[in-house]
């Protein structure tokens, strides 16, 4: 297959699962398998960090209001109520702390589940199965009432720890999903599906752009070839770079898109049809790694 077809793919690919709660990590791994890239070769590892910041930028673009409302009323709010810790933009800071500094002391347990088929089934079936019964139980209010926290503006400094926490999970079980772990987590403290949805964007642009930035960083200054290697190379010619810039291009225009259908359909239905979506993946998956792949 052509280079230019593959990066396309693999593009929509990426702008689709980044922010739905089905990982996009597994489903790039998955997707390379299928078409034949190989693991080892570091352009292809570059150009799976390079599609997922082009994802990750779509968030300042659709929620460029939303995050303009928030500096306006820092450190207050917009009712007046909110302190310098518990406003949402302090809020989206505590949870991206509470995941940074574990997932980086844990860098090296991370980096072995990376490329895991297995890990990545076994995450995707039971992640599946503790979304479909936590938006059972908690999606709903019981006998009409109100969430404990309907709206991102309500959140409070506990709240935000724990998803935080809960987020942890993604990276060290990839597969389990950035956007699974924050909207359940949410859901389990008495957030509302849109609160849980809308805060899991704000948190996944520092987390995935420090993750991204991160891994980059490592890749232009490695501390040996082996190192390199391991990361990924930077593209070497003209050809290498209209890959690139296809996919990044495109995973930017469908997560996009994803964004502004996911966050509609969330505020009128639940998360059960990703739940089930993913428990069938996970079991076809981890079918697939008894077969023979790896």
């Amino acid at each position: 297959m052509h280079d230019y077809l593959l990066s396309l793919l693999l593009g929509i690919v990426e702008g689709l699962t980044e922010f739905l709660p089905v990982s996009s990590t597994a489903h790039l791994r998955i997707s390379e398998e299928l078409l034949g890239i190989s693991l080892s070769d570091g352009y292809w590892k570059m150009y799976s960090i390079v599609i997922q910041l082009g994802a990750i930028l779509c968030l300042p673009i659709y929620f460029g209001p939303r995050i303009l409302q928030f500096v306006r009323s820092f450190p207050r709010g917009e009712r007046g109520d909110r302190t310098v810790l518990t406003h949402p933009l302090s809020l989206v800071i505590v949870a991206f702390v509470c995941t940074a500094v574990p997932s980086y002391l844990l860098t090296k347990v991370i980096g072995k589940n990376l490329e895991s088929l297995t890990v990545m089934g076994w995450s995707l079936l039971v992640g599946g199965i503790v979304m479909w019964i936590v938006d059972a139980l908690f999606g709903t209010p019981r006998s009409g009432g109100r969430h404990q926290t309907e709206r991102m503006d309500d959140m409070s400094l506990g709240e935000a720890v724990w998803i935080g926490i809960c987020q942890i999970a993604s990276a060290v079980f990839p597969g389990t999903s950035r956007s699974m772990s924050t909207i359940a987590g949410g859901q389990l403290v008495g957030m509302s599906r849109p609160a849980a949805l809308e805060f899991s964007f704000f948190l996944s642009f520092p987390t995935m752009l420090a993750a991204t930035a991160y891994t980059l960083l490592k890749t232009l200054r490695p501390k040996g070839p082996e190192a390199a290697s391991a990361l990924g190379v930077m593209p070497a010619n003209g050809h290498q770079w209209m890959v690139l810039m296809i996919g990044f291009i495109v995973s930017f225009l469908v997560a996009l898109a994803v964004v502004a259908w996911f966050m509609n359909w969330v505020r009128q239905r639940g998360f059960t049809p990703f739940a089930v979506y993913r428990i069938v993946l996970g079991i076809a998956v981890l079918a697939w790694v008894l077969k023979g792949h790896s």
